[in-house]
């Protein structure tokens, strides 16, 4: 399928680069294209490879009707002049992971893990829980490992658990999954989307090409897009798996005392559900459960411990690139917290906010959102300062803050106005973290 082929592919970061490499050992001719300088080093390998490497604001100068494929990065929108024309042309487009898809072993198992929030916890539960049981499994896809990266390592029945967004889900043509998570659904992503509706369903594309699908049973809107679902279990109150008496139980027994394991919060216990569900499938046992989740504290950038200094707690929530995963974090704290908010201005209202606000002494904003903030602060009378980057916000946060108190950046916006994802914005301030310890500890 993508052998001998003529390919574009718009947008390199993390994942044009992985595909382009991936492709370019089946003899294919490829472009790629970005608005921003990359690094230097992939560059250069690609070009080693035979990969022309084009930085170009304008992309479409360089397409024609020539191509075969169009390959999109999941972040660019579909309504993109390039996709408008490949469209003209009849020029498929599609991604990273449907092209990765297409090298895979025919017995592969799949498990796609999509939902608006918990994507990344509960794939790395799944994950991790599957390789405590002995499974030869691999981790990927929108958590950080373009699948391109695995095709190589990937051997006849191993399991690849995926993280799937509602992005890759619409180019997807032929990808297909044994098993299908949805976590959860909510209103995020509209400025990629448009509405809800559209952005549900994408989300829940994947639910047709699933064998199994487990899901969210406390969910209305999980409820309806997967109402003509044929195969599925649903973890909630009352369901195959569920939360009662501080015991969670799997098809009505109790497999797990949330008393005995590190990870707290309903959001997380939500997460273990869902994991429970998938992995009973690959007949993992609850001593296994139980001995894996007593150690697991969690995944880096979500809700993260860094460091306590002086008293006060610093947590890394990075990946709480809307309001939902904001809420979220907030839910989990009682102590007084100093909230750190800011990066891309998507123009969305963080009204959401209001009713978890409670506990929050202090808001410091920053990034490209930072005024609009202060702004939404003084208009509902919560204490705000504004910095422009986080070196200042985490000097400052320390200075405004008391014993006891938790200092949370949860920033409710994405990352690129000033770094690459939030996984760099979340390093930085565990740098920054560091550094005021070796200061003031």
């Amino acid at each position: 399928m993508f052998e001998n082929k003529k390919i574009f592919v718009l947008g390199m970061a993390r994942s044009g680069y992985a595909v382009a490499k991936l492709l370019s050992s089946y003899n294919n001719q490829i472009l790629v294209t970005d608005q921003k300088e990359q690094d230097i080093s992939h560059v250069k390998e690609l070009e080693n490879l035979g990969v022309n490497v084009k930085i170009t604001k304008d992309p479409l100068e360089l397409f024609d009707d020539s191509y075969d494929y169009v390959i999109k990065n999941p972040g660019i929108r579909f309504d993109h002049p390039i996709c408008l024309k490949a469209q003209e042309y009849n020029i498929p487009v599609t991604n990273e992971v449907e092209v990765a898809y297409s090298f895979l072993p025919k017995d592969v198992n799949i498990i796609s893990v999509t939902g608006s929030n918990g994507k990344t916890t509960t794939t790395t539960l799944i994950y991790e829980l599957l390789k405590e049981g002995g499974l030869s499994a691999h981790l990927g896809g929108n958590i950080g490992i373009p699948v391109s990266e695995l095709v190589l390592s990937v051997k006849s029945g191993d399991t690849l658990v995926l993280e799937i967004s509602g992005h890759q889900q619409h180019d997807f043509i032929n990808y297909k999954t044994n098993i299908a998570v949805m976590t959860n659904l909510s209103p995020v992503h509209l400025d990629f989307f448009g509405d809800y509706e559209t952005y549900k369903k994408n989300k829940s594309i994947i639910l047709k090409t699933c064998d199994l699908a487990i899901l969210n049973g406390d969910n209305k809107d999980v409820l309806e897009v997967s109402s003509e679902v044929e195969h599925k279990y649903y973890f909630g109150k009352n369901r195959e798996c569920e939360l009662k008496d501080n015991f969670i139980y799997y098809m009505g027994t109790p497999c797990v005392n949330v008393n005995n394991i590190k990870l707290k919060g309903m959001h997380n216990y939500e997460n273990i559900m869902a994991s429970i569900l998938v992995v009973k499938e690959f007949n993992i046992s609850d001593e296994v459960i139980n001995n894996f989740l007593e150690n697991f504290g969690g995944v880096e950038h979500r809700i993260e411990f860094v460091k306590e200094i002086n008293g006060r707690e610093f947590y890394n929530d990075s990946k709480s690139t809307n309001c939902v995963s904001t809420i979220t974090a907030l839910k989990t704290f009682k102590t007084p917290v100093i909230l750190l908010l800011g990066g891309l201005d998507r123009g969305h209202s963080f009204d959401e906010l209001k009713p978890y606000m409670d506990n929050v002494k202090q808001v410091i904003s920053f990034g490209e959102t930072g005024k609009r903030i202060n702004e939404w602060c003084v208009s509902n009378n919560y204490p705000c300062v504004t910095f422009d980057v986080l070196d200042d916000v985490v000097k400052e946060a320390y200075k405004l803050s008391e014993k006891g108190d938790t200092i949370l950046l949860s920033p409710a916006c994405a990352s690129w106005d000033q770094y690459k994802d939030f996984e760099e914005r979340g390093r930085i301030y565990k740098k920054l973290v560091e550094r005021i310890g070796e200061e003031y500890e």
